[in-house]
């Protein structure tokens, strides 16, 4: 199970990589397994501003259908459009060809410093 350190984590099972003021969010290497292959991704927020732990996404594989929660308030600069012709990449390349949203951050350190380390999110998912 890869969990890059450079990353942040939710207990939701996002991550989120900050480049000053725009944030990349995908989904874990851990939910992408959990959820199975990745047969489509709905992501209608663009332009939109979204506050933390509000939906995203929607993420349907074979086993399921899955919301995806944003790990800090900002807005949803762009969305990731490959994932509509080839929405796999998610399961093959998740935090990278797989990422899903970038956001540009509202100011909001307080939500940035709540967000888990590599070291925690294991501990969440038993690792």
């Amino acid at each position: 199970m890869k969990i890059p350190e450079k990353l942040k984590y939710t207990n939701d099972h996002e991550w989120i990589r900050v480049d000053g003021e725009i944030a990349t969010v995908g989904i874990t290497d851990f939910a992408q397994d959990e959820l199975g292959d990745i047969v489509y991704v709905e992501i209608e927020t663009k332009g939109e501003e979204i506050s933390k732990d509000d939906v995203f996404c929607t993420v349907e594989a074979v086993k399921t259908v899955s919301d995806l929660f944003m790990p800090l308030s900002g807005i949803v600069e762009e969305v990731n459009g490959d994932l509509e012709e080839n929405p796999e990449v998610v399961n093959e390349d998740c935090y990278g060809k797989g990422w899903m949203i970038k956001i540009k951050l509202a100011n909001n350190q307080d939500e940035l410093d709540e967000l888990l380390t590599a070291k925690q999110y294991k501990t969440v998912i038993g690792d």
